[in-house]
């Protein structure tokens, strides 16, 4: 590609980020007479008008708004093909982008940043911690750390780590409202809802000897947060659906118990997730490889047992 067309794609993408060229002149320091005349340099080449102007700000044309979105991905590629090349068979260094979902985030994946930043001193970490899916294809996101299945066809991912789902109470609760022997006794205990994505209100799917079973269930309290509903199953308030990552510390400390654990619930492994589209680079890889030794082997150490109490 010729550097001049290079230099047009960055110009533009700024123009467009900025929304003004007075502003884009000044962080290329250009005056603002050359950038208003290598934008119309750029329009009478292509021919089209790329952008309406006021006097304050401008906003694109339609074939800008295309233009725009090639300009990004080129550049995005030219980016990804140098740190590639310039990273092969060496120190991983250079830009990483990685998501995580909000809570887990938080808590595990921003420690495990640190403990990285530390060991590789040349690569620049940017985590992103949210709860709405990510679109690594044209975002520019290098990996998304995701507990559940793969989102997108185009997406390639590696499991770090197995996570299995349990359903649980604590002693309080079961002192008080019994233990539920079946599937069916679910029905009538007070059951925590947590509110997932477009997954059905209060419906709970199990498996057992090759046979799926469904049972509705109802509760006074739910939410769509996953701390929220697992501190009041701790408080006494209901049965829960959690994972063994976040029921792990309270089973062995005795204050949630697992319940029916014969029947089996969708698991809720952990992937790191990645364009297939973009080759992996060596400071990508090194994460990968980091975030999967630092989580081997955690969650509850011993198979469940049912709570049979009465």
């Amino acid at each position: 590609m010729k550097a001049d067309l290079a230099t047009e794609l960055e110009f533009f993408v700024l123009v467009a980020k900025l929304g003004t060229l007075s502003g884009a002149a000044r962080e290329l320091d250009l005056t603002p007479p050359a950038a208003t005349k290598r934008l119309a340099q750029m329009e009478s080449r292509l021919g089209v008008r790329l952008v309406n102007r006021t006097t304050r700000s401008i906003s694109l044309t339609t074939e800008g708004e295309t233009y725009l979105s090639y300009a990004t991905r080129i550049l995005a590629d030219l980016q990804e093909m140098e740190n590639v090349v310039s990273s092969s068979g060496s120190e991983p260094r250079g830009l990483l982008r990685v998501n995580a979902t909000l809570g887990f985030g938080r808590t595990t994946i921003a420690p495990l940043v640190s403990e990285f930043a530390k060991r590789y001193t040349h690569v620049e970490v940017q985590l992103e911690v949210t709860d709405r899916p990510v679109d690594l294809v044209d975002s520019g996101i290098d990996l998304a750390i995701r507990f559940g299945a793969l989102p997108d066809r185009r997406l390639s991912a590696r499991r770090i780590m197995s996570n299995r789902r349990f359903i649980c109470a604590s002693p309080g609760y079961l002192e008080r409202f019994g233990t539920p022997k079946t599937l069916s006794d679910l029905m009538h205990h007070r059951c925590i809802i947590h509110r997932q994505n477009d997954s059905a209100y209060g419906v709970w799917r199990f498996e057992h000897d090759d046979r799926h079973e469904t049972v509705k269930v109802n509760g006074a309290l739910s939410s769509n947060d996953g701390d929220i509903v697992l501190g009041w199953a701790l408080d006494g308030h209901g049965i829960l659906i959690r994972s063994e990552w976040d029921l792990a510390k309270y089973v062995e400390s005795g204050r949630l118990r697992i319940l029916l654990p014969e029947y089996k619930l969708p698991s809720a492994d952990l992937f790191v997730y990645y364009s297939q589209r973009r080759n992996q680079t060596a400071r990508a890889r090194a994460f990968i490889d980091f975030v999967t030794e630092k989580l081997k082997g955690t969650g509850i150490r011993k198979k469940p047992k049912a709570d049979r109490t009465s």
